[in-house]
């Protein structure tokens, strides 16, 4: 199944027999809250969910969104009414960012048919709502690990021995700027490969064969393991894990990411543009 969805067939699935369960992640980094703007209009039918608090645990040592306790993802996931065997289409204002976030999180959780909408409310062209639904809960049961993960230490051997892309801006992956974390620059030996360039003008995702030539390019036939992805705090990692899939390769995320590497000052940091 392609982990992607275009908007015309998401509501023709929408009115069929077997409609997805609706899931709006709209969420800005530093930006206002999404409720108001989900209050002001949404996919008919879709519930809210909030990435701060329900698609990661509280910020601390595993960085500013590390992964959310299992159990408490899964109640959220139920009150949406997501089920074990239910569709899931999520999507968020248009940047892929959080919807690919709780698409991996639904994935990593075992749930077999979630996919993102490509290009995000944006694409959609049909009428919303500012109805609040009240879904009949489901009975999805998290069992995590059905994607694989990067700690500190595994992040560190992909970058050694595999490919470890860094999906953060170039700026921050030189360490030219970092609005946010201790320090800036990258994981040594990671490949600087940002979010924005597996997209279009209008956030939709680039066709799968430049998305294969683009990752081809940076090295991801030779990394036998995989490719290994980190971003700020695992949220625009999790979209170039998408991407990477769309393309046809494994993404492996490191959740952390530079957030938590940052934190410990025992870990190198590199600076600069990438080793020729």
């Amino acid at each position: 199944m392609k982990p992607i969805i275009t908007a015309s067939a998401c509501a023709s699935e929408s009115a069929g027999p077997r409609p997805p369960v609706l899931l709006d992640v709209r969420w800005q980094l530093g930006g206002p809250h999404g409720r108001p703007d989900y209050e002001a209009g949404h996919l008919p039918g879709a519930v809210f969910v909030d990435l701060d608090t329900e698609l990661a645990g509280p910020a601390g040592s595993g960085g500013r969104h590390p992964l959310p306790d299992p159990e408490d993802f899964g109640a959220v996931m139920r009150r949406a009414g997501v089920g074990q065997d239910t569709p899931v289409v999520v999507y968020d204002g248009g940047q892929g960012w959080a919807a690919a976030r709780a698409w991996w999180l639904l994935r990593w959780t075992g749930h077999r048919d979630v996919r993102v909408l490509d290009g995000g409310l944006a694409a959609w062209v049909g009428e919303l709502s500012t109805e609040i639904p009240r879904p009949p809960e489901g009975d999805f049961r998290p069992k995590p690990g059905a994607l694989p993960t990067l700690d500190a230490d595994g992040a560190a051997d992909f970058a050694r021995s595999g490919l470890l892309l860094d999906a953060r801006a170039a700026e921050r992956y030189r360490g030219d700027v970092e609005p946010i974390d201790r320090v800036g620059g990258h994981i040594p030996g990671a490949v600087s490969a940002p979010t924005a360039q597996n997209v279009d003008e209008d956030g939709r995702f680039l066709p799968a064969e430049r998305l294969a030539a683009r990752f081809t390019a940076l090295g991801a036939e030779e990394s036998a393991d995989g490719v290994g992805v980190y971003c700020g705090s695992g949220v625009s990692g999790a979209h170039e894990v998408l991407a990477l899939e769309v393309a046809g390769f494994r993404g492996v995320l490191y959740p952390g990411s530079w957030s938590e590497w940052s934190a410990d000052e025992g870990r190198p940091v590199a600076t600069g543009p990438e080793p020729q």
